[in-house]
């Protein structure tokens, strides 16, 4: 760990505080005790949390959260597993405790992130050490979308990122961003940095002013003697990011104006921590869990999560900047969706799992959107579920050709036949007259491929849900597959929807599915008993997330060629023997192999033009 300090100007004027507190002598007034109390805990962070709420702080969060208080914009960019989330949950009710009346927004790339904050918050006021804390809160609220808590008049508020619109409806004095990496670029632009303008107490700081003024003018106060009044904060925490994303722009902008400092008290002030897992503590970490880290990640992918570090790129067959590229952009339309628009055609794509153990692979589904204009595909949803049972998988597949215009049906051979069998014998199928049917053309004739096109376009009825293809995977197939991926990711061919934001966002979670019959979280992530609406606010972000999960599951991908000759597609050998519920695993990237491979196979299909074989016979009557 290195230490720059940079050309900004110190905003601490007690720095020696303690000193000067224990060169104090004599009797204090009351108002000048609590004064020097306030300052004291103010300048002791270690001892205030453990006094307060019985939290033995590590010096590094004794740092951060002393440079958090202290600086205007705060970047934390720090290891898995570095407690980022409960260090910033201890800032936040200390910053409520002791600044009352301010405001304190939690942001985070999900409603369930950023309550995560918020919980940890009550789980250190729960318990016995934390008898101050628990009486410092005064009132608690849980709606759908906003949980509350308030401290005095101070509160702290848990939100959904999605709804930009609303938050626009909030003045924030300090602002929370954890996972600021996923923070989408429109909204820290447009709706978060122009909180940080709104300043606190104004018509309190007016009047002051107008006091100061008329001193000065009498000759009692001199004009650098002002009261200095701290502007609104921003904390941002994450783990590190690829250089061509948009955190490291916003790092890069940190550590310039760091760097270049300003010559006026006024200006903001910038503070960057970066803590590999080698500055905590080591009974902060498990050391295995590091030693099986650096046997099993990619170098890159450490350096990244545990090193705190900013990379080029993914080392994959598959560039994550290549996928990046083939990502809209927020507000771009078409967003990820979890009901199909009326009019559009979408294709399905499926790889199953029978195990029901949460260290299995997923079960994976993928909903494409075509654009028969530009004949490219547009992922708008993911599906991809450990642990659940043959049931809930056969809810969710119905759920999907329920409410998505469904004209064409990928998935695996291997396991595909049982499972669109065991579907169509469900009482959910048979109760509502659903049959899937799989057509039989054999398309890996390639020499014959035009006349298998028609084939395939004859056998083909969307009517009575002919439209389901298994596909065995071959090797040959598989190259040619990944090959094609990749060439759609080069050309755009193939994109990933943007993240449901403002309008998009609120119509999303307005729509009237069976959310209470669906199951899209693992076990150890759905604990909390929600109302539906609630749900459905965790679902419609949820398809972000599955997002990034195909795009991270893309970029493990190595390609490695046998003696003979034979090309595989796999995660690194390292990965492939993990095991666990957090495992590495590549299910909704296959997914998206036969999805992708299925979008060009219906285009060239729908094209193949039929031949109609006119009469070269006129038969006569003989009389």
């Amino acid at each position: 760990m290195s230490w720059e300090v940079g050309n900004q100007e110190s905003r601490s004027p007690d720095r020696d505080f303690n000193e000067k507190l224990l060169e104090m002598k004599g009797y204090l007034e009351e108002r000048e005790a609590k004064i020097l109390l306030y300052k004291f805990l103010r300048e002791n962070i270690t001892f205030t949390t453990d006094l307060i709420s019985g939290v033995k702080l590590f010096p590094f969060q004794h740092m951060a959260i002393k440079a958090m208080f202290e600086t205007d914009y705060f970047m934390g960019v720090w290891s898995r597993g570095m407690s980022k989330s409960f260090t910033t949950a201890i800032y936040a009710y200390l910053e409520a405790i002791m600044n009352q009346g301010v405001e304190i927004g939690i942001l985070s790339k999900s409603f369930r992130q950023a309550k995560m904050i918020f919980k940890k918050i009550e789980d250190i006021a729960s318990k016995p050490e934390a008898m101050y804390l628990s009486q410092c809160i005064t009132h608690k609220s849980k709606s759908n979308d906003e949980w509350l808590l308030e401290i005095g008049s101070s509160r702290i508020r848990a939100l959904p990122l999605g709804d930009g619109e609303k938050l626009r409806g909030f003045r924030f004095h300090r602002i929370i961003i954890d996972e600021f990496a996923l923070m989408p670029e429109r909204i820290y632009n447009e709706v978060i940095i122009p909180f940080l303008s709104v300043v606190e107490n104004p018509t309190q700081r007016e009047d002051i002013y107008n006091v100061e003024t008329e001193l000065i003018r009498q000759g009692k106060l001199q004009e650098s003697d002002r009261h200095i009044w701290p502007n609104n904060k921003l904390i941002a925490l994450s783990s590190a990011s690829y250089k061509f994303e948009y955190m490291y722009k916003a790092y890069e902008q940190f550590e310039n104006l760091i760097q270049i400092g300003g010559n006026k008290q006024s200006d903001a002030h910038r503070t960057i921590m970066q803590f590999s897992y080698d500055c905590a503590p080591r009974q902060l970490y498990d050391q295995n869990l590091i030693s099986q880290a650096k046997s099993t990640m990619s170098q890159s992918q450490f350096d990244r999560e545990f090193g705190a570090i900013f990379t080029d790129d993914s080392s994959g067959y598959f560039k994550t900047s290549k996928m990046a590229a083939c990502t809209l952009k927020d507000g771009e339309n078409p967003c990820t969706e979890i009901v199909g628009s009326p009019g559009d055609k979408y294709i399905l794509a499926f790889d199953p799992s029978w195990a029901e153990s949460e260290s299995s692979d997923d079960f994976a589904m993928m909903v494409i959107k075509l654009n028969e204009e530009k004949k490219i595909g547009v992922v708008v949803h993911s599906y991809a579920l450990a642990g659940a049972n043959l049931r809930q998988h056969i809810n969710y597949f119905y759920y999907l050709l329920n409410h998505f215009n469904i004209v064409s049906i990928v998935g695996d051979y291997n396991g595909g036949v049982q499972f669109i069998n065991a579907a169509n014998e469900s009482s959910l199928f048979k109760k509502n007259k659903l049959n899937i049917q799989c057509l039989n053309t054999n398309f890996d004739d390639i020499e014959n491929y035009q006349q298998k096109l028609i084939e395939g376009k004859r056998e083909y009825n969307l009517e009575n849900k002919t439209i389901c293809y298994l596909r065995k995977p071959t090797s040959q197939w598989i190259r040619r597959a990944n090959e094609l991926l990749q060439s759609n990711f080069d050309h755009r061919r193939i994109l990933f929807g943007s993240r449901a934001i403002d309008d998009s966002y609120n119509e999303q979670r307005r729509k009237k599915i069976p959310i209470d019959k669906i199951e899209f979280l693992k076990t150890s992530q759905s604990q909390e008993r929600q109302t539906n609406s609630a749900k459905m606010i965790d679902f419609v972000e949820h398809q972000f997330d599955m997002m990034n999960l195909v795009k991270t599951q893309c970029s493990l991908v190595q390609i490695t060629t046998s003696s003979a000759g034979t090309q595989s597609f796999d995660l690194p050998s390292s990965l492939r023997r993990q095991t666990g519920p957090e495992k590495a695993r590549k299910d909704s990237y296959s997914a998206l192999v036969l999805g992708n491979w299925m979008v060009k196979l219906y285009y060239d299909m729908m094209d193949s033009k039929i031949e109609t074989v006119s009469a070269t016979f006129t038969p006569m009557f003989i009389k």
